[in-house]
């Protein structure tokens, strides 16, 4: 897999060590933390149980799986361990909120939130700082704190949750949660896109303020913060597709369609056919107000229009 030169500068300004091999990762690691876009998760699986069957010795190895990934694919993942190196032991999560951040710190925070994302306070004896950090929930037969090296402190320091002794609990209710937000967010950017087609967004912000000012910040907020997003999320909707359908029941999600499906092509549509899809967080450009998303996905989506008539 190629990382981009985004994410080798990200490591190295956040002084995260890098190895060359996933061997190397293997053998230096008693932990491994997988949170890679969803469409990867199940190949970083794959890699690192051909890494961990290369080691010349055994050891003991927690794969903390927290992917935005249905519950069908974390149990395809746990299968796949179970059947090429049941010695890993597999724990099922999700992150529920932002990037943790302090809450009285003494820089600016680079912490970009997602409308209605749950948090919690830590407080840091060392520094005395307050942090602000994401809710994790995780499930399986493995507990981290159970484990010997450091397995407590790992998971009071991650806000680990251990919600359910079986593979699939956790990851589906980081679907559920963002079903709610993301889904939220993808009915803005509809929303907002047709009004300032019609020439009314001005009108319908004002409706909004004075019908429902609870979700105006949300979803001023979510529209504006999604368009790096964009690309993750279309793999994400389709995860949360399967997850309802496999899990909740509800019918047209078996092969990630239905309501999210929808969705999905949504977030598809600001990613592949508008230039905010360029955006890269670091270096945000467009898309940077309401207004500006709701003119630039318009300008999209009527050049696609035209192309197809």
């Amino acid at each position: 897999m190629q990382y981009s030169e985004d994410t080798h500068t990200r490591a190295k300004e956040n002084n995260i060590e890098t190895v060359s091999t996933d061997i190397a990762l293997v053998e230096a690691s008693n932990y491994i933390i997988s949170i890679v876009p969803p469409r990867d998760a199940l190949g970083i699986a794959h890699r690192i149980t051909a890494a961990f069957n290369a080691l010349s010795a055994p050891k003991e190895l927690y794969y903390i799986d927290l992917n935005a990934i249905s519950p069908r694919r974390a149990r395809e993942i746990a299968s796949h361990f179970q059947s090429t190196a049941p010695s890993i032991k597999l724990i099922d999560g999700g992150i529920v909120g932002g990037p943790p951040f302090l809450k009285s710190g003494t820089g600016p925070s680079t912490e970009i939130s997602i409308p209605g994302a749950i948090s919690s306070v830590q407080s840091d004896s060392e520094t005395g700082h307050a942090w602000n950090r994401p809710d994790v929930p995780v499930s399986g037969p493995h507990d981290l704190i159970d484990a010997p090296v450091s397995g407590a402190h790992l998971s009071e320091t991650l806000n680990l949750n251990h919600i359910s002794q079986e593979i699939g609990p956790a990851s589906g209710l980081k679907c559920c949660f963002a079903s709610a937000t993301k889904g939220f967010i993808a009915i803005c950017i509809q929303s907002f896109t047709t009004a300032s087609n019609l020439g009314v967004l001005p009108l319908l912000q004002e409706l909004m303020e004075q019908r429902m000012p609870g979700q105006v910040k949300a979803a001023k907020s979510g529209v504006t913060g999604m368009p790096p997003k964009a690309y993750r999320w279309v793999r994400e909707m389709e995860e949360i597709a399967l997850a309802h359908a496999d899990d909740g029941g509800f019918q047209g999600g078996k092969d990630g369609t239905g309501v999210f499906g929808e969705i999905a092509k949504v977030y598809k549509s600001v990613a592949d056919e508008t230039i905010l899809g360029e955006e890269k967080t670091e270096r945000r450009k467009r898309g940077l107000t309401v207004e500006d998303v709701a003119s630039t996905m318009g300008d999209g989506l009527g050049k696609k229009k035209k192309k197809t008539e």
